[in-house]
């Protein structure tokens, strides 16, 4: 007798007791679309390693630990999720895939938009200006260039000073990231070197309400931007790539000046990412789109 395969749930430790009892939505919905497929399922802790080769694993978060692994996470705001099989945004379907704005209704956009704008920042996104600045959220380890990279971070603060030297540069450090000591003193220098520019722990609305566009590796702040009408200048690999400017390294120049011009399709842009594109928790369709995903990584869903 061939026995129901088995899927482990890697969580955190409140996320597992939030599971255990029912009370992720999310995780209950993709547990009652496996369970109806014959799976077991089993919540884990990401450390727990007691499985057997032919165990499917799903990772909240992390990269899945083995070739029957798949990872899910949140797509920057509750109820939206994905389910993946790597852990890198730069590598998700999403950000394979092409966007044309031809194919959204403006109206359904639109008031998507609007939901979306009160529901997260209430009437800030209606109080915005151009105020003559470029809002620069870093994230960590600002003195490498990582693989997802085009550059270090020190060096992506430069080249704004460089290449759009008008404008005041508002660089912000992460207040969850732990800095080096040698970080800290190679960004205090380059901001006693520079008039132009302010290092400060941001306040991201007032920062995106006044910022002539946002420029960063792949920070969610540019995301959030984009519900303030914000362009971004991206010098690193995500997701949501489609309607910012790629820092070209070989013509900078070209690059902030097409930000400092860009007026991208962001309603358009923003139901298609997480209406189309993602998996909306609180949708009608949520079930379809979870077996869907399972699907398409191969996993054995009626």
């Amino acid at each position: 007798m061939t026995q129901d395969p088995t899927v482990h749930f890697l969580l955190e430790p409140e996320l597992r007791e939030a599971a255990q009892a029912g009370d992720h939505p999310f995780i209950a919905k993709m547990a009652l679309v496996l369970e109806s497929a014959s799976f077991r399922v089993a919540y884990r802790g990401h450390n727990d390693t007691d499985r057997s080769a032919e165990t499917y694993v799903l990772s909240h978060m992390k990269a899945p630990p083995t070739n029957r692994g798949l990872v899910f996470r949140r797509v920057y705001e509750y109820p939206f999720w994905q389910i993946e099989s790597s852990a890198e945004r730069w590598e998700w379907d999403v950000a394979k895939s092409t966007f044309d704005p031809a194919q959204i209704s403006a109206q359904d956009a639109a008031q998507f938009y609007a939901f979306w704008q009160k529901r997260q920042y209430q009437d800030a996104p209606m109080q915005t200006s151009r105020a003559g600045f470029i809002y620069v959220p870093l994230q960590g380890r600002l003195r490498d260039r990582r693989s997802f990279q085009s550059c270090s971070p020190l060096e992506m603060i430069e080249h704004c000073l460089a290449h759009d030297p008008s404008r005041q540069v508002i660089a912000t450090i992460h207040p969850n990231e732990i800095y080096s000591d040698a970080e800290i003193a190679a960004l205090e220098a380059l901001e006693r070197k520079h008039k132009r520019l302010r290092v400060d722990v941001g306040d991201m609305i007032p920062l995106l309400q006044g910022c002539d566009y946002v420029v960063t590796q792949n920070s969610s702040v540019a995301f959030a931007g984009y519900f303030f009408g914000k362009p971004a200048l991206l010098f690193g690999k995500i997701d949501f790539h489609h309607i910012a400017v790629q820092a070209d390294m070989g013509n900078l120049a070209q690059s902030f000046a097409q930000v400092s011009k860009a007026k991208p399709e962001y309603a358009r842009y923003l139901y298609w990412f997480w209406q189309d594109q993602s998996i909306n928790a609180g949708r009608d369709d949520v079930y379809g789109k979870i077996t869907a995903r399972f699907r398409r990584f191969g996993w054995p869903i009626d």
